[in-house]
């Protein structure tokens, strides 16, 4: 099983980025976990662009969720939403709707921030835009505020350790159902 990690923070000592690394070591045997850092090379989303060739660092993108059975997604909270170079990027992947490699995918969302409430707005936000481009939006979250204090290089915070284990289980999870469901013969 493959899950593909997007951190939708471009700073170098990145809260969210850290979780992701944390992450890696933390999925269970014949899950890897593959971090795409991609990110800031996304132009800006523009429908004349978007044409059978698509920019390379989109085409990149699109072709790394494609082979990935789920996304786990890191994401800060900018202005109490999603960061817009994130957003972009998902614009970017959401066409064409019908046919985008996140349709029927799993994802995750979790979240840091220096602040209180660990990025929980920015994950409610990328939750539901995820549900429009077509995604299977777990429900279960990670909220880490007060990063500084609860993060430091890949170590947690034990809540934090525990957390991140709860939701690496379910889109584990996510991802068995989703085969199992595709392998189920029609009923009659």
């Amino acid at each position: 099983m493959r899950v593909l990690g997007i951190s939708g923070s471009l700073r170098r000592d990145s809260y969210n980025t850290a979780l992701l690394l944390a992450a890696q070591e933390r999925f269970p045997a014949g899950v890897e976990l593959e971090l795409w850092d991609g990110l800031k090379a996304i132009p800006p989303y523009d429908e004349d662009d978007d044409t059978d060739r698509a920019p390379a660092a989109v085409a990149g993108l699109r072709a790394a969720i494609a082979a990935a059975d789920a996304v786990l997604i890191a994401t800060p909270e900018y202005n109490s939403s999603i960061p817009g170079h994130l957003k972009n990027a998902l614009d970017w992947v959401s066409r064409p709707l019908a046919e985008n490699p996140l349709r029927n995918k799993p994802a995750a969302v979790i979240g840091a921030s220096t602040g209180a409430f660990g990025a929980v707005w920015a994950q409610a936000e990328l939750r539901k835009v995820l549900g429009a481009i077509g995604a299977r939006p777990i429900e279960s979250e990670l909220a880490v505020g007060h990063a500084p204090t609860r993060i430091e290089g890949r170590q947690l915070e034990e809540s934090v350790t525990e957390g991140l284990d709860y939701v690496i289980g379910q889109i584990v999870a996510a991802v068995y159902e989703r085969e199992a469901t595709a392998t189920r013969p029609l009923a009659a």
